[in-house]
């Protein structure tokens, strides 16, 4: 014998298979039910260093150039760190003692995402993206890195940001400075 469990919202008889798809739709587009808060323009900068990292990854994985990616992050493992405490600092700032799970999940759909899309692309994946390796390794510093990966508007984010106004970045750094 089945029960079907009703949830009454709104007016409306809801069965629990059907609020439990519904949370599986929710899910599966990866896309958070509570909205973002804004980022600062040194998370931003992270952010676009995280799409960048990661989508080296995926062809260094999907196109066997892994020696390639070891070379990246040798070549900007400072650079690398400092991007990553920024997106900690984000995450634990927007979601508190969520931020590490919330942190994880992002470089999770992330990759997930830019795999998908290099699935998509089939063999022209490597073809078209070998050739990061070579613009991003011929950059002469770390510190260009940031700048680098905000221009490239080929790189798949799977959230949307937003930016905080100025007034609200000012006002962070003179709270860190003190």
């Amino acid at each position: 014998m089945r029960f079907d469990h009703k949830i009454v919202t709104g007016g409306r008889r809801c069965t629990r298979q059907t609020l439990s798809g519904a949370l599986v739709i929710l899910l599966l587009l990866g896309q958070p039910a509570w909205p973002e808060p804004c980022a600062r323009q040194a998370e931003m900068s992270a952010f676009d260093v995280a799409k960048l990292k990661s989508q080296l990854m995926v062809t260094a994985l999907a196109c066997d150039v892994r020696d390639r990616y070891n070379d990246f992050v040798l070549r900007f493992r400072t650079d690398l760190m400092a991007k990553e405490h920024a997106l900690q600092g984000y995450f634990s700032r927007a979601f508190g003692g969520r931020g590490q799970q919330a942190h994880d999940d992002y470089i999770t759909t992330l990759a997930n995402t830019q795999s998908e899309a290099g699935i998509k692309q089939g063999t022209l994946l490597c073809q078209q993206t070998i050739g990061l390796f070579d613009a991003v390794l011929a950059l002469p510093k770390g510190a260009d890195l940031a700048s680098f990966a905000g221009t490239r508007g080929d790189l798949i984010q799977p959230i949307d940001l937003v930016a905080c106004p100025a007034s609200v970045t000012r006002t962070a750094e003179t709270q860190t400075r003190r």
